[in-house]
């Protein structure tokens, strides 16, 4: 029998993890004892995962919309939530669409755009932390997508302008005041550009519609995920810009999608 289907083993992986507090400490044995390479890598991963980092970093990846997406430490780990906006995105995204996913963290919403699109499409990424960039690329790479390093809209090429079908912004949302109120793992180990939203969590968002119009085609839709209370602001904020936005809430996954349209 090996050493990692050993039912003690498991039984104080599981014990190490609730002692550090870990809610889902079962489910997260699993994963440790399916990832370990050895008795001293287990021994190595459980001991970072009870002092706090995110069970992602530990074993290097995050699943996401039914893909293995790689994290490295101190990137942005994707929620399950987003998998809302991924799919709303999806819905929205027509043969050949001109697809751009600013602050793409680990590129996992164009990834799982393009797993899940039924038809090619013309798919680019940017996002400001170069850590960020070298775990999209990796993820992107079994796609045709396009990958850039910079500040929003300034990263990817002026020829997009006017062209953009489906433009993804998962823009940090979090008002900087509440950051204190974060879990430890997101607080303490992933990088406050990719959280911090400035005073009412909406200053990213502004910039991003600003420029929004100039990119989009007619017709194209700027997506973005927010919380159920800026849900007011973020409409008036699109609205101004001349965009038709409206919102759409999934109970299940505690997610709130705004879409706003270039008429």
């Amino acid at each position: 029998m090996s050493v990692f289907s050993s039912a003690s083993l498991r039984s104080s992986v599981v014990s190490r993890l609730r002692a550090a507090g870990c809610v889902f400490a079962e489910d997260e044995a699993r994963i440790l004892l399916s990832a370990a390479a050895s008795p001293a890598d287990l021994a190595a991963m459980v001991r970072s995962r009870a002092d706090g980092r995110p069970l992602e970093h530990v074993v290097g990846w995050a699943e996401f919309a039914g893909l293995r997406i790689a994290v490295d430490p101190g990137v942005f780990v994707p929620r399950r939530r987003s998998e809302f906006l991924a799919a709303t995105a999806t819905a929205l995204t027509a043969p050949g669409a001109v697809v751009l996913d600013l602050c793409c963290g680990s590129g996992a919403l164009g990834a799982a755009l393009a797993a899940a699109a039924a038809h090619p499409v013309e798919l680019y990424a940017a996002d400001i932390d170069p850590g960020a960039v070298r775990c999209a690329r990796r993820n992107l790479a079994g796609t045709a997508a396009r990958v850039f390093q910079g500040d929003l809209f300034g990263a990817v090429p002026a020829e997009l302008r006017g062209r953009v079908n489906v433009l993804i912004a998962n823009v940090p949302y979090v008002p900087t005041g509440d950051l204190g109120l974060l879990p430890p793992e997101a607080r303490l180990h992933e990088a406050r550009p990719a959280l911090d939203g400035g005073a009412d969590g909406l200053d990213v968002l502004r910039r991003v519609v600003a420029e929004a119009p100039q990119w989009l085609a007619s017709g194209g839709s700027l997506l973005f995920e927010t919380s159920e209370r800026q849900v007011p602001t973020a409409l008036a904020v699109t609205r101004a810009a001349g965009l038709a936005a409206v919102a759409s809430r999934q109970e299940e996954l505690d997610a709130t999608v705004v879409a706003a349209t270039l008429r």
